[in-house]
């Protein structure tokens, strides 16, 4: 269930977590909740942080749970779920590109998260949203790599603080067109839900905050211009890679939504792939560092240009 409201001038300044329990009927803890999975959007960006006041004009969306919903998720084991890592507290999916991560509107079943209810039931029941158990962050249906999956909600609770601290480095792998000049760089633009186009984000005056950095590793010239770059993601925003690529003007190779599909260089998602985490485990506290090899289709497109 989704609740969508402008904020009207008699809550301007109001705490967001406030004006979310007034409207939802939930706790402030169940809000907390609803926060942290990010089921909580102001101008279509994630809620980071509980306390922020909130404008006139804004537009607020809440997305509650539906409490059938776990109900209605079957475990599917034929969604094979390749994996980096695994102790008694947390996964790190290995997730292949295609891969929606948990059912939604446009997928209802096939995703990530059935997967997990066939060969990791433990996660029923962890975090907020039933539709969501175990997840902690996501990667876009055409994006390969690393992500994250809670074991229990002790590990829940502390990946999801980490996250927000910005305690967690996450690098992509990603190829965009044309030449990138400087060797490295910060992108430091504010991304919002796009107002032409719902189903876009776009860099936006009243976003959130995002940043990506970014650097070289190889210029191409044949058969087309192109950069290997890798990027490092200071926050975590919906699309934030992609959109920060285009709005320079270097958009994704294979990226339809973001102008980056291109027949002079055919392929059929974005070629951009979450190849490192490093953080500290969310119980012992000890270095996780692990990286994820580039998939085969994206390598033998590389293998086509000098």
């Amino acid at each position: 269930m989704r609740i969508e409201e402008v904020v009207p001038d008699a809550l301007a300044g109001e705490r967001v977590d406030r004006i979310v329990a007034m409207l939802s009927g939930l706790s402030r803890a169940e809000v907390v909740d609803l926060i942290a999975a990010g089921a909580v959007l102001v101008e279509g960006a994630p809620v980071v942080t509980r306390s922020s006041r909130l404008r006139a004009g804004e537009v607020l969306e809440i997305e509650l749970p539906d409490p059938d919903e776990a109900a209605r998720l079957v475990p599917e084991p034929d969604v094979v779920l390749p994996l980096a890592h695994v102790d008694e507290h947390l996964l790190v999916v290995d997730k292949p590109a295609g891969l929606v991560v948990h059912p939604g509107a446009g997928q209802r079943t096939g995703t990530l998260v059935h997967g997990l209810l066939a060969h990791h039931p433990e996660v029923l029941g962890i975090g907020p949203d039933p539709s969501r158990p175990g997840i902690v962050h996501r990667l876009d249906k055409g994006t390969s790599g690393l992500i994250l999956v809670a074991r229990t909600q002790e590990a829940y609770t502390a990946l999801v603080a980490a996250l927000a601290a910005r305690e967690v480095h996450r690098q992509y792998r990603a190829l965009v067109w044309g030449h990138v000049d400087a060797p490295r760089g910060l992108i430091d633009a504010p991304i919002g839900r796009s107002t032409r186009e719902p189903t876009r984000m776009a860099v936006a005056e009243r976003g959130k905050e995002a940043r990506t950095r970014y650097e070289v590793v190889r210029r191409y010239d044949e058969p087309v211009q192109v950069t290997e770059l890798t990027c490092t993601l200071e926050t975590g925003r919906t699309h934030q890679i992609r959109v920060h690529l285009s709005t320079i003007g270097h958009p994704v190779v294979g990226d339809v939504r973001y102008d980056g599909a291109r027949q002079s260089l055919p392929l059929d998602r974005p070629f951009l792939h979450a190849e490192r985490l490093g953080l500290a485990h969310p119980i012992t506290g000890a270095p996780l560092e692990l990286e994820s090899a580039l998939p085969a289709d994206l390598v033998a497109l590389l293998a086509q240009l000098t």
